[in-house]
């Protein structure tokens, strides 16, 4: 991880993911580490949908047509 994010604790409070990780509440690393797998991060996706670990860009643009 990079260092310190000056922005934690208000991210921590708005993050929605369920998965516990080492980037929850580091907003710019959650997304880099999403891209890299052709994902997107919890916050792009309904609660019912996010539960399911399934944050695939397809998964995201079904759910949106």
């Amino acid at each position: 991880m990079s260092g310190e994010c000056p922005n934690i604790e208000v991210n921590l409070k708005d993050c929605p993911c369920t998965y516990p990780c080492e980037y929850k509440g580091r907003c710019c690393e959650c997304i880099r580490y999403h891209r890299s797998r052709n994902e997107l991060p919890a916050c792009y996706f309904p609660p019912d949908v996010e539960r399911t670990y399934d944050r695939s860009i397809e998964r995201f643009v079904s759910l949106y047509r």
